[in-house]
């Protein structure tokens, strides 16, 4: 199974991915993850996505591309693979069709969980007080959320005119959202 998994910052991505990722023996590739991790170790990759971070903004595309280019080539995706954060512009679209025709693969499913703007912001300031994450400022999620809008919420339209597009409601448990996913994911796409 090849997915991608969209939805806007606080949408549940990152919950939903490793579940999903366990349900299909897959890997979950998590380009926000990959960043904090490069931040978190100082490395000029890191040094570089902080900055980007700091402001609410998307990493640059060359910075992106190469680093989901080394991590889809790895053995582990051979059978499938789940990506969360990527792609997040019609560029990296375009670049990710281009790794996929060179590993003579496709993507199988774009599943998008929908939630309202203010219940988004209110989740990522609640984790960003449990888990001290001091990019999540009120203004930077803001910001975030506008920049989904403005360059990712236009991919769905792209994916939905190739038919892969799956919309999953992700408000409610874990559990709940999870089973609408599987509901969605066992139907053809129409």
């Amino acid at each position: 199974m090849r997915l991608l998994l969209m939805g806007p910052p606080g949408a549940g991505k990152g919950t939903q991915s490793a579940a999903l990722a366990a349900r299909f023996d897959i890997p979950a590739i998590a380009t926000g993850d990959i960043f904090r991790a490069q931040v978190a170790a100082q490395t000029p990759l890191g040094i570089t996505a902080q900055g980007y971070m700091d402001r609410g903004e998307y990493v640059a595309d060359e910075v992106t591309n190469a680093m989901v280019a080394v991590r889809l080539a790895e053995p582990d995706c051979a059978d499938g693979f789940l990506l969360d954060g990527y792609p997040r512009t019609v560029e990296q679209v375009a670049e990710l069709d281009t790794m996929l025709a060179t590993a003579d693969s496709t993507l199988d499913s774009v599943v998008v969980l929908t939630v309202d703007t203010d219940e988004l912001v209110g989740r990522l300031l609640r984790r960003a007080e449990i888990e001290g994450r001091a990019d999540d400022t009120e203004p930077v999620i803001r910001r975030r959320q506008e920049v989904y809008a403005e360059q990712t919420a236009p991919l769905v339209e792209l994916y939905d005119a190739r038919s892969l597009v799956r919309e999953v409601d992700g408000t409610g448990t874990v559990e709940e959202i999870g089973a609408r996913i599987d509901e969605v994911l066992s139907r053809p796409v129409v």
